[in-house]
């Protein structure tokens, strides 16, 4: 009886020891560190009637080789503009990213890969470490629970979805920076911290809500400024990216960060943002070959 109890009252302990491969012993035998990690993501990540279905197939197989593949790429192209390109110092580049052919320039959108290709490209050392720690720290625990096609599409999705806000909004302004992406990823995971704020632990919520609002806050803050405010010569980077990665977060991201025991196709609210992320896509590709002031 005394047993019984205790799993009824950690929802948590059977799925415990069903990704261990054995039960506690009566001497309180705890799970190892790789037990002991699920569960931390767990709790972090899903809400509570999903938790014991993480962790009873919990692993990391495949690993989270999206997001690091992605920041391997970004890093390995900073780098080359950086080093192999002559450039004066680190901290800003200037003529390397302006004239590669992954940037997004306004003049050149009919290259129509730079719409996503710009996200390998960042404009300095403050730029490419904020976008790499944030997708790192966020994305590799996503990315062990979600998988790599979900945080993949979100990725994606984000960084599309900047590019073609920047071009509507701020049509006559360069882009780079992974920061549509980032945005998505975080956009994505707001959403489910807000919408299941009981389920994710309330105190938890509290902070994981607060600590990406700062993060938001300040890099939002910098973007501005860096956009309107900075005297540095050199080439004015469009910010609007953020808003378009946020917001396609918010709606895609939350469909496939929510629905991590459930059908996605058989999801109504799946076929909704996908319906609306289309429509945005076609007037986002029509605004650009018609009406855009851009030359």
């Amino acid at each position: 009886m005394d047993t019984m109890d205790i799993e009824e009252q950690d929802p948590l302990a059977t799925g415990l020891t069903e990704v261990d491969g054995r039960k506690r012993d009566e001497d309180g035998d705890r799970p190892g560190c790789c037990g002991r990690f699920q569960r931390s993501i767990s709790k972090w990540m899903l809400p509570e009637q999903s938790r014991n279905k993480y962790l009873e197939r919990a692993n990391c197989c495949p690993p989270p080789i999206f997001i690091i593949l992605i920041s391997i790429a970004e890093l390995a192209v900073f780098i080359y503009y950086a080093v192999w390109k002559p450039q004066k110092q680190w901290v800003t580049l200037d003529e390397g990213i302006w004239n590669s052919p992954l940037t997004y320039k306004p003049d050149m959108r009919d290259e129509a890969w730079r719409f996503i290709s710009y996200m390998f490209v960042h404009a300095g050392v403050e730029h490419i470490l904020g976008n790499l720690v944030m997708q790192l720290v966020l994305g590799i625990p996503l990315e062990l629970v979600h998988k790599g096609f979900e945080v993949g599409m979100v990725y994606l999705a984000g960084v599309l979805a900047g590019s073609l806000a920047s071009s509507i909004f701020d049509p006559l302004n360069a882009l780079v920076g992974a920061s549509g992406g980032v945005y998505a990823l975080m956009g994505g995971y707001f959403m489910n911290a807000v919408v299941n704020f009981r389920e994710m632990i309330p105190l938890l919520g509290v902070f994981r809500i607060l600590v990406i609002l700062i993060i938001v806050g300040t890099d939002v803050g910098f973007a501005l400024y860096r956009r309107f405010l900075s005297d540095d010569a050199g080439m004015k980077v469009s910010f609007v990216a953020h808003i378009g990665g946020g917001i396609a977060g918010m709606t895609i991201g939350y469909v496939f960060f929510s629905s991590y025991d459930h059908k996605l196709l058989k999801d109504p609210r799946f076929w909704l943002c996908i319906v609306g992320y289309l429509v945005f896509l076609v007037f986002a590709v029509l605004f650009n070959i018609f009406l855009s002031p851009a030359p």
